[in-house]
């Protein structure tokens, strides 16, 4: 017989995990670089942009559309990078709480 109780007891514990893995997002990082690394951007697990190093060659006003495109460029892979990190941080937090059940991931579904 399905044990609505227990289930409930763990989907409880299931979120209590996940805000706590949240809480810890904020000091996840990731870099991505762009332009053999003349650009880096580092990003938390926030998805807040920290900061952004450039090569002083590429501060001229003849690289500024250049400059734009590797800003941009070093963003999205440091974005796709802290993706990477969060899901897996949630996907630890819910790990083993719940029955398996396909299709379902946890993780992904709070990241």
């Amino acid at each position: 017989m399905f044990d609505i109780m227990g289930m409930m007891g763990k989907v409880k514990e299931a979120q209590a995990k996940i805000k706590e893995a949240q809480g810890r997002l904020v000091h996840l990082s990731a870099e991505g670089e762009a332009g053999a690394g003349l650009v880096r951007v580092f990003v938390n697990g926030e998805r807040k942009v920290l900061k952004i190093e450039m090569d002083e060659s590429l501060l001229t006003p003849n690289d500024r559309e250049m400059l734009s495109d590797l800003i941009v460029a070093a963003t999205n892979k440091a974005m796709e990078a802290i993706e990477i990190k969060i899901k897996t941080e949630m996907k630890s937090a819910t790990e083993g709480m719940l029955p398996n059940i396909p299709g379902m991931d946890l993780g992904s579904m709070f990241g």
